[in-house]
């Protein structure tokens, strides 16, 4: 399997301005591919493009200071996105056309298999250098490729593709049933709840202090300029704080469940209908069902997606429906009596039908009614309707 590790790099001055040189001609690259795709109005083979590669860097001499390997990913990266898109229209997506990159658009560049090498804390790239890299822990497996990415404040990242075995847990026979919510983050089938931890809400106020200083900058100042990087920066915590608990909480719940259910929302159909679109953009639901996934493959867990279809309305213990409202807080069965939390009561019904699916849950069985036509065959009787054979004439 494959594994991606990130690491933040400090390149000098000299450094940054070459990544941003390369950048730039990465994006040239990557438009003159897409308008000769709407020259000619239709795909045209991806090696009949790529053989084109030497030809421009003849005319390009900027192109020289940029990898081959390099190069020639732009390519696949136009044809990557490309067939993104065609998925999502598989799908039902409304989506439109692929774009031409305007200047600072084109964020990340790869080399792959080849052009990079890490030797004494420093990250080695062809045509540009040795690059101070923190590397806060081993990298384990075979390094395939390297993404040179650089976030709109301005830091630079080095993500290594590193291709390991994945690592078998032991088993613990035990499995959980995960119901996302907003008011807790998730309540799982044994009544845990964790707290929503509303990364964005405890940052929203000063977001917003540093988006008023910015609409009062003079466009195009360097003011301006450096007002956008801090703007830039508190985006980037918010989105640290929250992949940070996400990633610890996943972690638990695969270091200790083999089967771990989830139920598979439509979160963007959610988002355009609710009126609390804010809280579950925060949330990241699809960001920690694909957290959930990967870790549990890699660990030999069993990750599950089921029908949210009722989950909350069913009871847990009778399968009675019980419509409640969204304010509506606590499940009260009129019928067999049962009384606890909603989402507790969801948890549940997601782990039944997670468990149904896989046949770890036995339907339960109606004894047959048995009328034995007893047949002697030398000494012995032959129950025939229960196929039983049995010496001596008893069963």
């Amino acid at each position: 399997m494959n594994r991606n590790y990130c690491f933040r790099l400090y390149p000098s001055k000299a450094q940054e301005m070459e990544m941003l040189e390369v950048l730039d001609s990465c994006r040239k690259l990557y438009n003159h591919f897409l308008g000769k795709w709407k020259e000619s109005g239709k795909v045209p083979p991806k090696y009949d493009l790529q053989a084109r590669i030497p030809y421009l860097v003849r005319q390009w001499p900027e192109l020289e200071n940029v990898h081959s390997k390099t190069r020639q990913y732009v390519l696949w990266q136009l044809y990557s996105n490309l067939k993104g898109l065609k998925g999502l229209k598989a799908k039902g997506r409304k989506v439109g056309r692929l774009r031409f990159k305007k200047y600072g658009r084109m964020k990340s560049f790869v080399y792959n298999q080849s052009g990079f090498k890490l030797v004494d804390n420093k990250l080695h790239l062809s045509k540009i250098g040795s690059i101070p890299i923190k590397l806060h822990r081993k990298i384990e497996g075979n390094i395939k490729q390297v993404y040179i990415k650089r976030e709109q404040s301005g830091r630079w990242f080095a993500i290594f593709s590193v291709e390991v075995e994945p690592e078998k847990l032991g088993t613990t026979g035990r499995a959980i049933g995960l119901d996302l919510n907003i008011e807790n983050y998730l309540t799982d089938s044994n009544g845990k709840k964790i707290e929503h931890p509303h990364t964005l809400l405890k940052l929203e106020d000063k977001l917003k202090r540093e988006q008023r200083k910015l609409a009062k900058k003079k466009k195009c100042s360097k003011n301006r300029l450096k007002q956008i990087l801090k703007v830039a920066r508190v985006h980037e915590r918010v989105t640290d704080r929250r992949r940070d608990f996400l990633h610890k909480l996943s972690r638990y719940y695969v270091d200790n469940y083999d089967i771990i259910c989830v139920e598979d929302l439509a979160v963007r159909e959610m988002m355009q209908s609710s009126y609390n679109a804010k809280n579950t953009a925060d949330s990241s639901w699809s960001t920690f069902t694909q957290i959930l996934s990967y870790k549990a493959e890699g660990a030999g867990r069993t990750f599950m997606e089921v029908d949210p279809k009722n989950t909350t309305q069913n009871c847990s213990r009778c399968g009675n429906r019980v419509y409640k409202q969204i304010w509506i807080r606590t499940h009260n069965c009129p019928t067999c009596g049962l009384l606890m939390d909603r989402d507790h009561n969801a948890a549940i019904n997601i782990l039944n039908k997670a468990l149904l699916e896989v046949g770890s849950v036995r339907p339960e069985l109606t004894p047959v009614e048995m009328r034995p036509l007893l047949h002697p065959i030398g000494g012995a009787c032959l129950v025939k309707e229960a196929g039983i054979l049995s010496k001596g004439g008893a069963i």
